[in-house]
């Protein structure tokens, strides 16, 4: 398995969804770096279930901190955080054995694993091991806004309903989402939620497109080619279970339109360099170029819905129809978006600790 991402600063993840506990392990910090143990709680709560929406699965997610971290500062040691998961209801597996979930990974993991693969809840797959990411990333979150980068994530789109996309100056904007129970920018929590709840009534599931913004990000970070800022984000970003596409600035968009329209022309604001318009999200040849990066990301519906579905008994080598009676999410759009800033945040401390040392991050002159 490759279960670590960076090259400066790494992360590496470990647990599975019905284990003791997951771990989460933070290597190539600098030191002195402050680690507020409250702002990682307010971020796993961002994450946590909440409603009809969510699954009934309820975690507290009593995280602790057993290295790296001495009276509320990083040593520069390897910081680990250990993560219980209490609320596991194995049984509900146990009954589909050898089942091979439609469009979860457990087809792929039993020829993977010759069949020593966790298989309850998903095992080493699931969504519950993104707790991991999003404590790490709290870290590094705070220790890249000392230096003026925000990032956040909010629901673009789900099940049909839109929000607002981010403003051209993003900051208020993300600034906003730290507070929100709801990520989006716009007065369209309400009818989002009410679209779920139609989809769980049916048995089904939604999905939906989630958009994040990096503020703040000095131009010159990335390189061209085979580590451009694009990549590493998007390498990171589709490691996350459920992700089905990522396109930055107007993505996809761009191909129908005209170089004249396509391209963001240079001008001078105030002493500094910007682009009028950001349609190429922030970007230009694998570089940041001082606006903000922006991107898109699809996440296909969750994928264990309640309704009887076609698929294979891998014991038995038999066809047979799978419902899935347990508890699940009909929609992960909500829980991802933290998910997503935190990874984001990875990338991006990493590949600015490539650029300045790891020790711009802390301000060590």
């Amino acid at each position: 398995m490759k279960n670590s991402i960076g090259t400066s600063i790494t992360l590496t993840l470990a647990g599975e969804s019905h284990g003791p506990e997951l771990c989460v392990v933070l290597d190539g910090l600098a030191p002195g770096l402050k680690v507020d143990e409250a702002s990682i709680a307010g971020r796993l709560a961002s994450r946590r279930p909440q409603g009809p929406t969510d699954t009934a699965r309820r975690e507290k997610d009593e995280f602790r901190i057993v290295s790296g971290v001495f009276e509320g500062r990083t040593t520069g040691a390897p910081l680990t955080i250990l993560i219980p998961n209490a609320d596991v209801r194995s049984a509900d597996y146990e009954r589909f054995k050898g089942i091979a979930r439609p469009s979860h990974a457990d087809y792929t993991a039993h020829v993977k694993y010759a069949g020593f693969e966790d298989y309850r809840g998903g095992g080493h797959f699931s969504g519950r091991v993104t707790a991991g990411i999003v404590a790490a990333g709290a870290i590094l979150l705070d220790a890249l806004a000392s230096r003026g980068i925000l990032i956040g994530t909010h629901i673009l789109s789900c099940a049909g309903v839109a929000d607002r996309p981010f403003a051209a100056e993003p900051e208020k904007d993300i600034l906003s989402l730290l507070d929100a129970e709801f990520p989006v920018l716009g007065d369209c929590a309400g009818a989002m939620c009410e679209a779920v709840a139609a989809a769980r009534a049916d048995g089904d599931s939604v999905g939906g497109i989630v958009q994040t913004a990096i503020s703040g990000l000095p131009a010159g970070v990335g390189e061209p080619w085979f580590g451009s800022l694009e990549g590493q984000i998007a390498n990171a970003v589709f490691s996350i279970g459920g992700v089905k596409g990522v396109e930055f600035g107007a993505g996809f968009a761009l191909a129908g339109m005209r170089g004249s329209e396509a391209n963001d022309p240079f001008r001078i604001n105030g002493g500094r360099i910007v682009t009028g318009g950001n349609r190429n999200g922030g970007i230009n040849g694998g570089i940041s170029n001082g606006m903000p990066v922006v991107f898109n990301t699809a996440v296909k519906p969750t994928p264990t819905i309640s309704r009887p579905q076609l698929t294979v008994d891998m014991l038995k080598g038999t066809e047979c129809e799978f419902a899935f009676a347990g508890r699940h999410d009909p929609a992960i759009v909500r829980r991802i978006c933290i998910v997503l800033t935190g990874i984001t945040a990875l990338v991006t401390a990493d590949l600015l600790a490539l650029r300045y040392g790891t020790d711009w991050l802390a301000e060590i002159k």
